[in-house]
């Protein structure tokens, strides 16, 4: 498998995040979600590293996978910038399609939106899934206490 070579990034997830906040600012409000919502999906799925890989074959900051990339016409999934918008985009349709349910967008973004709806709407009882879920909403909000102080 060919990958584009990143950008230089800082080591450290503070610094690692200082660089990404811009662009996840832009592209959370072009896609009517808040920033700290996407913090908490970057920092929960590939610690802002851009390069990040899973064994599942996911990619990137938002950790695409190349069918979601293709869905929502990634041209470059290793572009931080692309890849950000793609699961923006993607998270936006999650949480359209179960009613603004946070809980369920966010399941839907870990194990598919099939897996949410084929258990009745809910969470799927998948503990990696149910792990995802909790770790996302403690980082949002660690961020939301963080931009309240």
């Amino acid at each position: 498998r060919s990958r584009r070579p990143v950008a230089q990034v800082p080591s450290k997830l503070p610094a690692r995040r200082s660089h990404y906040a811009r662009t996840i600012e832009m592209v959370a409000r072009q896609h009517n979600l808040y920033p700290e919502l996407l913090h908490a999906v970057v920092r929960t799925e590939s610690a802002y590293n851009p390069s990040a890989v899973s064994s599942a074959g996911a990619t990137g900051l938002m950790q695409l996978m190349p069918g979601t990339a293709k869905r929502y016409k990634v041209k470059d999934i290793w572009d931080p910038v692309e890849n950000l918008r793609g699961g923006a985009e993607y998270l936006r349709d999650l949480l359209d399609m179960f009613d603004n349910d946070l809980r369920l967008a966010l399941a839907g973004y870990n194990a598919g939106e099939n897996a949410v709806i084929k258990y009745g709407n809910r969470i799927p009882p998948y503990p990696e899934t149910q792990r995802y879920v909790r770790k996302v909403l403690q980082f949002l909000w660690a961020e939301r206490a963080s931009a309240g102080s």
